[in-house]
């Protein structure tokens, strides 16, 4: 099992490094080619979904993107340092029914990563978020 660790400012110019990378390493781990876009455009949601956290509630640590290849999938995770509370319901709207504002573009960034991605788990708790996504890979990966 090979696994790329990146980390990066919350700044959204880094964003569209962590898609390139994600690509490239998809593409090397076998993920077929017509996937790529779904797989460039979810990572963008996730770190830019990330940044936005971030930079709301003015924190300094870096974004955290792991991406990882196996025999059978290729998976990712896009890691966050924001509370719970920050990160909105994961599931609908929240209990009390009113959210705070920006809490609708967290939900609507986690209903785009959802139509994009089959298997997407999100897990937040009072240390952060994570979002892991994984896409089938082909027997032989491309080199």
């Amino acid at each position: 099992m090979a696994t790329v660790e990146l980390r990066f400012s919350a700044l959204p110019e880094h964003v569209r490094t962590a898609r390139l990378v994600a690509a490239a390493v998809a593409r090397r781990a076998g993920v077929d080619e017509a996937v790529l876009d779904e797989v460039r455009l979810a990572v963008g949601e996730a770190c830019s979904r990330a940044v936005g956290l971030h930079i709301g509630h003015g924190l300094d640590t870096p974004v955290r993107v792991a991406l990882t290849e196996d025999e059978k999938a290729f998976r990712i995770e896009v890691g966050d340092d924001a509370p719970r509370a920050a990160h909105g319901p994961v599931h609908g709207s929240s209990a009390n029914g009113e959210g705070a504002e920006g809490d609708d573009e967290v939900d609507m960034g986690l209903a785009v990563i959802s139509g994009l991605v089959d298997d997407v788990e999100v897990i937040a708790d009072g240390h952060g978020g994570l979002i892991r996504m994984s896409w089938p890979t082909s027997p032989e990966p491309l080199v």
